[in-house]
């Protein structure tokens, strides 16, 4: 029997951010768990969940950050923005403050997270309603204009497109990954070509580290000729010439 080393997960850090009461949790709740609750609580601070999905024939494993949307708790909800790999905007489409909103919570998740926004796959989050107020023309020129590449339409209610949005983070995420892979292989590349300038003064560290502008060839041919100066040894005296008479 071959014993088959099973596949890595990767872990990706996905956080959900938009106003109060836009259906964050109910979509949390939906792809994790699936089940859909209206009577559902507004979140205190911050909730996460996990799941473990394959895309592509490759494993995930999603650490989902539900944040809530009050102002009171942004500062419970920011210090967690670092570290995400993916950002769901989430906005109601019968509630266009909430679309409105959304430039000022990309700009928060920016600053707190420490990422480029040129660099960062954001999905923006639509949940489906009877009444809408923001039109899909509306959306997309706001996505066009702060780049946003990826943009789908939810319903945590019918769980139209939630598993659909999860999927297209993480295929997001995969393509911007391979553009950074690419730019810093580019920037470790050594051109070969270009010629190497050495530095003229060279000196062993045994000789020649007092007196750089000096002559560096005295000093390297006192090495190979002792002298009593060098090794501290004191001249012999001549002997003195004697005469006896017999």
């Amino acid at each position: 029997m071959t014993n088959m080393r099973p596949h890595k997960s990767t872990l990706l850090k996905v956080v959900i951010l938009g106003d109060g009461g836009v259906g964050k949790s109910c979509l949390m709740n939906r792809f994790v768990s699936n089940r859909y609750d209206e009577n559902n609580f507004h979140t205190i601070g911050v909730e996460f969940m996990n799941k473990d999905v394959n895309v592509d024939s490759e494993k995930y494993t999603l650490q989902i950050w539900d944040t809530a949307g009050q102002e009171r708790f942004r500062a419970l909800r920011t210090p967690f923005y670092r570290g995400s790999d993916v950002c769901l905007l989430c906005y109601a489409i019968d509630d266009h403050d909430s679309f409105r909103g959304l430039k000022q919570w990309r700009e928060e998740f920016l600053h707190y997270a420490d990422v480029k926004s040129e660099r960062f796959p954001f999905i923006v989050n639509d949940l489906a309603s009877q009444c809408r107020q923001v039109s899909s023309d509306e959306v997309k020129q706001w996505c066009e204009k702060f780049h946003i590449v990826s943009y789908i339409e939810t319903s945590s209610k019918t769980a139209a497109n939630v598993s659909e949005a999860f999927t297209l983070a993480i295929r997001q995420w995969k393509h911007m990954e391979r553009i950074a892979e690419v730019e810093l292989k580019s920037q470790d590349i050594i051109d070969l070509t270009k010629s190497i300038r050495l530095a003229q003064n060279r000196f062993c560290c045994t000789g020649g580290s007092r007196n750089i502008s000096g002559s560096l060839e005295s000093e390297d041919e006192s090495m190979y000729s002792p002298s009593p100066s060098r090794f501290g040894r004191r001249p012999m005296p001549r002997p003195v010439e004697q005469h006896y008479q017999l």
